[in-house]
């Protein structure tokens, strides 16, 4: 929630072929979660590359069969910071709506629309 609100106000897109999972404290550590055999086989499926982690999760990795795991590339972290800077583009959007034009209703995209 956190990549995709820093995302939006930044207009710095996420990167593609990417995937997360973990939960965040107020502080920004995170932490880690169950079920990482699960979501790994379903990023692969859908065919995300690069998947970042809690470093509290990587001792599960290593009980995943090697067939699993290969091609993927995993990015342990222990806070929100190294998150956006692994899953954010460095460079804005140039093409990402103008907020202040969207706010005041002026956007190309959604002249007509009630913006409260």
């Amino acid at each position: 929630m956190l990549t995709a609100l820093t995302s939006a106000f930044t207009q710095r897109k996420v990167k593609g072929q990417l995937a997360m999972t973990g939960e965040i404290t107020l502080r920004g550590r995170v932490l880690p979660v169950g079920g990482v055999k699960e979501k790994i086989l379903a990023a692969k499926r859908n065919g995300v590359t690069d998947l970042i982690l809690s470093v509290d999760n990587e001792h599960d990795i290593k009980d995943i069969k090697e067939d699993y795991i290969s091609g993927l590339n995993f990015h342990y972290v222990e806070n929100m910071m190294q998150v956006l800077n692994l899953a954010l583009e460095k460079e804005q959007d140039k093409n990402d709506l103008d907020y202040n034009k969207y706010l005041n209703n002026q956007h190309p995209e959604v002249i007509g629309f009630k913006v409260k």
